[in-house]
């Protein structure tokens, strides 16, 4: 019988492995670009299914043919501005010392945050500006809390950003407004919570033959005598999943606006019928379904991708 050999499981690229505070992604690094535009977009996972490509990439091994891959749709209903941010750089980091409101802010706010009755206006000095958005949940028919986040705005000059991030207090911010398709995004998520699970699972740690002493599926040894302690990276068990996850350079291949395009039979399982715009993503995204999804601007993009989309598998998800 040959040798199985996998790679370990619990990477120690993340550590410690700490559950995340909240539902949806926290950005700290965005992308440098130079365009004033919206750097960040965030929808809904409604499920995965599969396409046909036809595959228009000049160096690709399969140019000019038809192949198979699995996409993850996202819905993704407009965004609405809540304030902009202004922020100084101080000894301990960026200090935020204004924040100018949207008017015509949506009464279900209110379930998670109380806007400041004090008119703020933009300041003198300041090093950096975020736009707060909100995400409208109710238009997919999930809930009516909506999730609240700060996004990033392009742009050479703080002050060039901050006019545009104004001028959008007053509007709906759209994915077509934001990406296009066949470009790279990165994708941010919380991924799957999975509870206390054994060394096995957590781990892939191997299973002891049956003439072990004790617990076949635990670690043989915990570490040496001397010194005395059991090492960080022994294997136990302990909690899994529900952590914040980046996947870089993902392809986005459609925005669609037309809920018919994606219309899977009988709805995506344990989300229902798509009913806003949308986007297809190639390969999976980490977290579950109805959880929010946050794909930025690239931060590391090499290289570019070129599909065209020849048919999307519409049949049942059930």
């Amino acid at each position: 019988m040959p040798n199985i050999r996998r790679p370990r499981r619990g990477s120690m690229q993340f550590w410690p492995r700490c559950r995340a505070s909240r539902p949806y992604a926290k950005i700290y690094n965005w992308a440098a670009v130079k365009d004033v535009k919206v750097l960040a977009f965030a929808g809904y996972k409604a499920g995965m299914t599969h396409v046909m490509l036809d595959d228009q990439n000049p160096k690709s091994m399969t140019k000019g043919e038809s192949i198979f891959c699995p996409v993850t749709v996202i819905e993704c209903p407009p965004l609405k501005p809540y304030s902009v941010r202004f922020y100084k750089k101080t000894d301990n980091g960026f200090m935020l010392i204004s924040e100018v409101l949207a008017k015509n802010i949506d009464k279900n706010v209110l379930r998670k945050t109380t806007p400041s009755k004090k008119e703020a206006k933009e300041p003198e000095h300041y090093d950096m500006i975020r736009l707060v958005v909100y995400t409208q949940p109710w238009l997919v028919g999930l809930k009516k809390t909506p999730e609240i986040f700060e996004i990033a705005i392009g742009g050479k000059d703080v002050k060039e950003q901050a006019g545009f991030a104004q001028a959008l207090l007053t509007k709906e911010i759209k994915i077509s407004d934001v990406f296009k398709e066949n470009q790279m995004v990165d994708t941010h998520s919380v991924s799957k919570a999975k509870g206390t699970q054994g060394p096995v699972k957590r781990f892939g740690v191997h299973i002891r033959q049956h003439k072990a002493e004790k617990t076949k599926r635990g670690p043989a040894s915990l570490g040496s005598w001397h010194p005395n302690r059991v090492d960080f990276r022994v294997a136990h068990a302990g909690k899994m999943g529900f952590h914040q996850r980046t996947e870089y350079n993902k392809v986005l291949l459609k925005i669609g606006n037309n809920p018919k395009d994606i219309a899977v039979k009988g709805g995506f399982l344990n989300y229902g019928i798509v009913k806003n715009d949308f986007v297809i993503l190639k390969g999976s995204v980490a977290g579950t379904r109805k959880r929010l999804i946050t794909f930025t601007e690239p931060v590391r993009q090499r290289r570019t991708f070129q599909y065209g989309i020849d048919s999307i598998s519409l049949s049942s998800k059930q």
